[in-house]
């Protein structure tokens, strides 16, 4: 009777080892890929995406002389005055 716990023991941390070293091996092997550039990273690049975002929008300008802020493009002028067009085609100045 004492053999067969001693033989019953040595069979379950036998396969407690077996099983904890396989999961150590799984996590090591597992890959983290870099996340994607996130959506106000793009934004940020491209003038051309509209935003509610009024410090992004000030960068942009600054950055790109335009910018689109809640659906209107703005322009920067060459006396860095802020205009934006009309529906008329006319420069209206902020």
């Amino acid at each position: 009777m004492r053999n067969i716990l001693l033989i019953l023991f040595f069979v379950v941390f036998l396969l407690l080892f077996f099983y904890s070293k396989r999961n150590r091996g799984l996590s090591q092997k597992t890959k983290i890929f870099p996340t994607y550039v996130p959506f106000l990273k793009k934004q940020e690049f491209n003038p051309d995406i509209s935003t509610d975002n009024w410090d992004l929008h000030k960068l942009r300008l600054d950055k790109f002389k335009r910018s689109q802020y809640k659906g209107l493009t703005f322009f920067v002028s060459s006396e860095n005055r802020i205009y934006y067009l009309s529906e008329e085609g006319e420069k209206v100045y902020c």
